[in-house]
């Protein structure tokens, strides 16, 4: 059996094929375009999915694919009929007018309940919902149903209209952790009823015909991004685990940490796993801040460029986008001007920087495994290692942890037997003069 898994970030969307032995034996890449429509930025839906159908068919003729799951990113919901969208799809990049923004932010639930911090845009999606209802209720009214950004998709190619916990309580005011039920925002908006029952990510609610054979294929229900990462290594039994998975954004998922050390103002909440678990974690837009330093360096990052910005002093200070455990400040280079090499050497620098700092919010002590795009080459890991002597570092023996935790929970929910290589053992980095690089650079920030 093999399983086709969309991946879908907010930069990048990506198809992989999967083989039981963790394999990935192919994969597709494309980015999402987003688009101005009555006022909001939104998603060119139309085209991500024709991608995404020529994808699908291909790897079906090509591999004799079996199954399609869906990993996607957090923030996002759809709203649908029996049949289509009833709006487009929000981007969560963009902020409410002040005047709507002051009466929606009146209505969202105490951190106490939700474990979602009050945050800017639409990063948490209920406050979206909520934007969308003042200006437009006709899309709710017209919908049957409020799904997950990952439930829409796997309902969109073939699938039933479902919910799914990691996505719900993916901080979007809309779940209560402790209860594990909807939280008070959904019944007071009249939403609960739109929301499907619910199935376990991986579970299969439709099948659809693809490829010039029109070969059945089962379609899984889909999961939020970075819970897919945390179940790819919780699966291997390998204790206690911290995971730092990295993309568009840096999610740090600490499962051991006390929930009242979350500091609502630093970024820091509750997701919850795929079986409805509470995750503490901490969370900051490390790759998008990374491009943002680096000027969108695409390249290879070589130790002897680090070593350069750590003996010259320049360093990048947070923040650099909206949200993090660093709020209302606004980024800044110190120390000269880098080079372009130096530039994204400082940008790593930075990142591993700002996940020190976390691992520290969110109480890791435990066996940290690096996971996801930024870690290329395992810089990223091996810096963390060098900051952080005191605790084991591993990182995905693969990039694509959130891709691979998806197609584990495909295998598993059809009883099938998923390898998925172990993470490997980092080796710390050994730079000079980083310990008092970041003593230099937290003197700065905290």
């Amino acid at each position: 059996m093999k399983v086709a898994v969309l991946d879908f970030g907010k930069t990048n969307s990506k198809l992989f094929v999967f083989g039981q032995d963790g394999r990935i034996l192919d994969e597709r890449r494309s980015k999402p375009n987003w688009t101005r429509q009555d006022g909001f930025s939104v998603l060119d839906e139309a085209a991500l999915h024709d991608w995404a159908l020529g994808a699908i068919a291909d790897a079906v003729d090509r591999h004799g694919v079996g199954g399609l799951m869906v990993s996607g990113h957090g923030c996002t919901f759809a709203l649908v009929d029996d049949a289509a969208l009833t709006h487009p799809i929000l981007d969560y990049e963009q902020e409410p007018p002040a005047d709507i923004a002051a009466q929606i932010d009146r209505r969202i639930p105490d951190f106490a309940e939700t474990f979602s911090p009050r945050l800017p845009l639409g990063f948490n999606y209920g406050r979206h919902m909520l934007w969308l209802k003042a200006v437009e209720p006709d899309a709710f009214t017209a919908a049957t149903s409020i799904l997950g950004y990952p439930q829409y998709w796997s309902w969109r190619f073939g699938g039933r209209a479902v919910s799914e916990v990691s996505y719900l309580g993916c901080h979007s005011h809309l779940w209560a952790p402790r209860l594990r039920d909807f939280s008070s925002l959904v019944d007071a908006e009249g939403w609960r009823g739109q929301m499907p029952s619910f199935a376990r990510a991986g579970a299969v609610i439709g099948e659809q015909r693809s490829g010039e054979a029109a070969r059945p294929i089962a379609i899984h229900n889909g999961v939020h991004d970075s819970n897919a990462a945390l179940h790819a290594y919780r699966r291997q039994q390998l204790g206690p685990l911290t995971v730092v998975s990295t993309g568009t954004w840096v999610v740090v998922l600490n499962p051991d940490c006390p929930l009242d050390v979350l500091d609502r103002d630093r970024d820091m909440l509750v997701n919850v796993d795929v079986d409805g678990g509470p995750v503490p974690t901490i969370r900051f837009m490390g790759g998008r801040e990374f491009a943002t330093i680096s000027g969108n360096w695409q390249g290879a990052i070589s130790p002897g460029s680090v070593q350069q910005v750590i003996d010259a002093g320049v360093m990048a200070l947070p923040s650099f986008a909206p949200g993090g455990p660093m709020p209302g400040r606004g980024g800044e280079i110190i120390g000269g001007t880098p080079t372009a090499e130096q530039g994204a050497a400082m940008a790593l620098l930075y990142v591993a920087l700002m996940v020190d700092f976390c691992l520290d919010l969110i109480h890791s002590q435990n066996t940290v495994i690096v996971d996801g795009g930024l870690n290329t080459g395992g810089l990223l890991a091996s810096l963390l290692a060098d900051l952080r002597p005191g605790q084991a570092f591993m990182q995905g023996a693969t990039l694509e942890g959130s891709a691979t935790g998806a197609a584990a929970l495909a295998f598993e929910s059809v009883g099938r037997d998923f390898a998925a290589e172990a993470p490997e053992p980092v080796r710390a980095a050994r730079f000079a003069g980083l310990s008092s690089y970041r003593d230099h650079w937290r003197s700065r920030v905290t």
